[in-house]
């Protein structure tokens, strides 16, 4: 049953969530959080900050990362690093960033603790993102694409989020443009199809989703722009003992 929910006989796979990154098992994963972990890990790196993933929003955050000497990501500020992709851009970039989320940093984390290579993917990195994982299925990896979703208050379930699956799309399609025959499973092609037939209108339909909408409502309408700039950079974050930086750059589209 394991190896029926872990998509086990196709080289390159999609799934949702915690759940499914321990259900699909594969050795290589791209975690997508579109708004807003994945893009502010990708501001980030490519800015030149290490970004050190954290699963927790309480006090321990601060601890750690004072005992990392880095800044702390706290909340969602215009003017100040933060959860704000927009902000990122703006700032003056710091050597270390520590990045409270308890979705986005958790995927990567329950990933890593298998064993699994982590990179993160999105919208504004898609091109690359597609060609490393490219590169990592033509090696005869099993490769997975992760869309972090979001979660309900209510139950803490999870809520399927259209950036996201459209944000995983836009790497498969990348990786297909690269290696047309790879085996994608039925999940993986649903995600690619979507992207590709939205991909003309990406930039309103980003806007008018529940999330784009919720940000938008709270001020922050300049994050969801800098989420859907498609192929914005050509670096893909990579973990690397619990830090990520640029483990790929490809020439920007």
């Amino acid at each position: 049953m394991a190896d029926l929910f872990g998509q086990a006989s196709y080289a390159v796979r999609f799934g949702w969530g915690p759940a499914d990154a321990v259900a699909v098992g594969a050795e290589v994963a791209v975690v997508v959080d579109v708004l807003s972990f994945s893009t502010c890990v990708t501001v980030a790196v490519e800015r030149g900050t290490e970004v050190m993933p954290y699963r927790w929003r309480d006090g321990s955050a601060r601890a750690y990362a004072d005992d990392h000497d880095a800044v702390l990501a706290v909340g969602r500020s215009h003017s100040r690093p933060s959860l704000s992709p927009a902000a990122l851009l703006r700032c003056e970039p710091v050597p270390r960033l520590v990045l409270p989320s308890p979705n986005g940093s958790t995927i990567c984390a329950v990933l890593a603790e298998r064993g699994a290579v982590v990179a993160i993917g999105g919208l504004r990195n898609a091109r690359a993102a597609g060609e490393w994982l490219a590169r990592e299925a033509g090696a005869g990896r099993a490769v997975v694409v992760i869309a972090a979703g979001e979660r309900w208050e209510t139950d803490d379930s999870l809520r399927p989020a259209l950036e996201d699956q459209l944000g995983a799309g836009a790497v498969l399609s990348s990786l297909l443009a690269v290696a047309p025959g790879a085996d994608l499973s039925p999940e993986a092609r649903a995600a690619v199809a979507l992207f590709d037939a939205l991909r003309p209108d990406l930039p309103s339909v980003l806007r008018d989703c529940v999330s784009g909408r919720e940000l938008t409502d709270r001020g922050f309408a300049d994050d969801v722009d800098v989420a859907a700039d498609l192929d914005a950079t050509g670096v893909v974050p990579v973990l690397r003992n619990g830090r990520f930086g640029a483990g790929h750059r490809a020439a920007a589209a």
